[in-house]
Parts: C-alpha cells; sequence; structure tokens
C-alpha cells in the first residue's frame, strides 16, 4: 500500500487508528486559535489532492471553525402555539461545512474557493480545511487544471452553491439506488417518476 492509502484508512474511522491521539493534542491548540487560519501544508494530504490540492504558487490552505448542531432560536416573546413557536428541530437550509467555505472566502476576497474537507469536531465546533486558489496568478492561470476558476462564470462560486458541499446541499450529487440521472435535482426526478 502507498503511504497515501494508510493515511486514508486511517482517517476513514479515527476513533479507532492513531489519529485520535493525534486530534486530542492538535484540538487543545486549534480552540485558542482564530476562526480562520493559514496553514503551510494540509493536515489530511490524501483527501486534499482527491480534491484538487497541489503544492504550488497561488493554492493555499485555510482552516476554519464554525459551530456544532442544529439551528437554534430565541423563544418568542408574545403569545403563540406551541406548534408555530419553532424554536427547536429546524433543520438549517445550508450545510455547516458551506458555511465554513463561505467564512474562508469572505476572509481571502482575493481567491476563489477551490473544495473543503472535514479535520476534527469536538463537543461544540467542528473545523473544516478549504482549498483556495488566486485566479489572478500567472502559474495558475497557466495551469490547465486551475484555469476554469479565472473564468468570469466561475466568479463566487461558493455562494452560489458550486463547490462539491454545494452541489450536494442543491440536491444534484446524488447517485442512490435506481437513480438515471442527476440533474435537474433529487426532488425533480423523484417528481417526474410519479
Amino acid at each position: 500500500m502507498s503511504m497515501y492509502k494508510h493515511i486514508q484508512e486511517a482517517w476513514k474511522k479515527p476513533a479507532e487508528s492513531y489519529v485520535k491521539d493525534l486530534q486530542w493534542v492538535r484540538m487543545q491548540d486549534w480552540r485558542k486559535e482564530p476562526t480562520v487560519v493559514r496553514l503551510e501544508k494540509p493536515t489530511r494530504i490524501d483527501r486534499a489532492r482527491n480534491l484538487g490540492y497541489k503544492a504550488k504558487q497561488g493554492v493555499i490552505v485555510v482552516r476554519v471553525a464554525v459551530r456544532r448542531g442544529g439551528l437554534r432560536k430565541p423563544r418568542p416573546k408574545h403569545s403563540k402555539k406551541p406548534a408555530t413557536m419553532a424554536v427547536k428541530k429546524i433543520t438549517m437550509a445550508k450545510s455547516i461545512q458551506r458555511i465554513a467555505e463561505e467564512r474562508a472566502a469572505k476572509r481571502y476576497p482575493n481567491m476563489e474557493v477551490l473544495n473543503s474537507y472535514w479535520v476534527g469536531e469536538d463537543g461544540k465546533r467542528k473545523w473544516y480545511e478549504v482549498i483556495l486558489v488566486d485566479i489572478n496568478c500567472p502559474t495558475i492561470k497557466n495551469d490547465k487544471k486551475y484555469s476554469f476558476l479565472a473564468d468570469g462564470a466561475n466568479k463566487c462560486r461558493v455562494y452560489r452553491g458550486l463547490t462539491s458541499a454545494g452541489k450536494k446541499g442543491r440536491g444534484l450529487m446524488y447517485k442512490g439506488k435506481g437513480a438515471e440521472k442527476v440533474r435537474p435535482g433529487v426532488r425533480a426526478n423523484q417528481k417526474r417518476t410519479k
């Protein structure tokens, strides 16, 4: 097995491999850090490379901390029926991973988000590493793999749900049982087949 395969297998079940001890030590430092932190190299090199990371000029990785759990709203002050209070059990329209990607994009406005992946969580927070690409860098413009990001059609792609996490949230990454076609969406296909 290659080195990347070993890393991949260890991260599949972090609680049962050496990753558990590493995470325990790392998170003590991560909790003290700011929300968005730029890194020298990815924590999960195998996952980063699968999602398009290259160690070259114009490509950076940042770690973003986001809250955990569902959306909680303050209890209404005026009288309402309990059914319409909507305090608990509210499902967010956006996943926490998408929120992490948007925070990274806001922090680095001259860069485009390529993708992101999970690196850890505790009782309060989740941490994601986001791969960012500088679209004005000549090295990126000349690279066939990244040149599509410099095109105007891919501007602010993270806010329009064009990353992997965004497409999943929009129902375009569904490849379940009996799925013939992914587009225009999961629900649209279900309605059409009824």
